[in-house]
């Protein structure tokens, strides 16, 4: 299997629909790369919560999760359940954010994801970031929307037992969710990883790949291929 990864990582770009959604989806890989790539500079968005408990909840577990990194969190105010109608305001959001710089990547919902919030950010992203590598995170839920994934990073089981501790730890508001416990965290993991030929690994979507090959020499273009 080949790495997408780049070599350097200096920007890495956040985008969640709900606080706990990039974490949960990409905690162990927030971990793993925040400690291969110190003083990395990470943004993230996230479209509801604001004001609330919730983005305290945020907050402090993405400062956990991006141990070393240059971290800057904006939480909108969006009403959850509602994000396709504030469509503009998400939009806008967004290509503000394309102001600050180029991101060497991206974690962000899956198109595939069956709730409205998570499904209108997918759909968003391209729409404004149209060169840049896109991974869509999986959010294990009742709607039985899981897809099968492409992209796989293997997780050392330290990191995740790390990973699902800081879930709980950060995310009490979301203690009482039948969805949200360690058997249901591990369980993905657990599956991702057969699937990977690792223990254990988070796994993600990707849109479009386009393959690099090397320039031809200068001269006629059609030199070689006669």
């Amino acid at each position: 299997m080949l790495s997408l990864l780049p070599e350097r990582l200096d920007r890495m770009l956040l985008l969640g629909a709900h606080c706990d959604d990039i974490a949960i989806g990409a905690g162990g890989a927030l971990l793993e790369l925040c400690r291969a790539h110190p003083g990395v500079t990470v943004t993230a968005l996230v479209l509801t919560g604001g004001g609330s408990l919730r983005e305290e909840e945020e907050r402090a577990a993405l400062t956990a999760f991006c141990p070393g990194a240059k971290l800057e969190v904006t939480v909108l105010d969006l009403p959850d359940g509602r994000v396709p109608t504030r469509w503009e305001r998400a939009k806008l959001a967004l290509e503000e954010l394309r102001t600050h710089g180029e991101p060497d990547l991206i974690f962000a919902s899956s198109a595939h994801d069956a709730h409205q919030d998570h499904r209108t950010l997918a759909e968003l992203v391209p729409t404004v970031f149209r060169d840049h590598l896109t991974l869509g995170y999986e959010i294990l839920k009742w709607d039985g929307d899981l897809a099968q994934p492409s992209v796989y990073l293997p997780l050392a089981e330290p990191v995740l037992r790390e990973k699902i501790a800081k879930l709980h730890e950060h995310y009490g508001s979301q203690r009482d969710r039948v969805w949200f416990d360690a058997e249901t965290f591990g369980g993905l993991a657990r599956i991702r990883g057969v699937q990977c030929h690792a223990r254990y690994a988070e796994a993600f979507h990707i849109a479009k790949l386009v393959l690099g090959v090397a320039p031809l020499p200068s001269g006629d273009p059609m030199d070689g291929i006669r």
